[in-house]
């Protein structure tokens, strides 16, 4: 999926400047597949391989929005305040929240802290369904996530149709 996915990232990040992240579902949390990132970047704490919350995170809001049911109610069992976005601050306010993604195609969130960052990400499928998410990370200040939304469900769409090709190819 990564060596598919590479050029689509690539675009999106000569697009914006900012954190492009690539994650999918593993269990519990997402696992970050690759991240791009300037050197001027604001501060990123989530590396390859390191595995990322899914209520507290665009790619892991996706994620959990298109997992099975009984993984969703999981989290909503559990939800507790402060482990999402800004916003967020019931079980029931989450359980919108994971609506609203699957029926728009795409999350947007905003955390004040320790640097306050905004995100856009949106799904990238397969036959089987969602199996990852693509993402947009940015400090607050100067970034709004509406304005990146089209940009990046182009790129999972891309993603999307590239790894399906490629299936019927292999």
């Amino acid at each position: 999926m990564r060596a598919v996915a590479m050029p689509y990232l690539e675009d999106l990040f000569h697009v914006t400047h900012q954190h492009i992240l690539l994650a999918v579902r593993d269990g519990d949390a997402a696992t970050l597949v690759e991240r791009l990132s300037a050197h001027d970047a604001s501060p990123a704490h989530y590396r390859v391989g390191g595995r990322m919350p899914l209520t507290g995170t665009g790619v892991g809001l996706v994620l959990l929005a298109h997992a099975p049911a009984d993984v969703q109610e999981h989290f909503l069992e559990r939800f507790e305040e402060g482990q999402s976005y800004d916003g967020v601050r019931t079980a029931e306010s989450l359980r919108r929240v994971l609506a609203e993604v699957r029926r728009g195609g795409y999350a947007i969130g905003s955390k004040a802290g320790p640097e306050p960052h905004t995100t856009a990400a949106a799904p990238i499928r397969n036959a089987d369904g969602v199996v990852a998410a693509v993402s947009v990370v940015a400090p607050s200040a100067d970034f709004d996530a509406a304005i990146y939304v089209p940009a990046v469900r182009a790129t999972a769409r891309a993603v999307s149709r590239a790894m399906n090709d490629t299936r019927r190819i292999g």
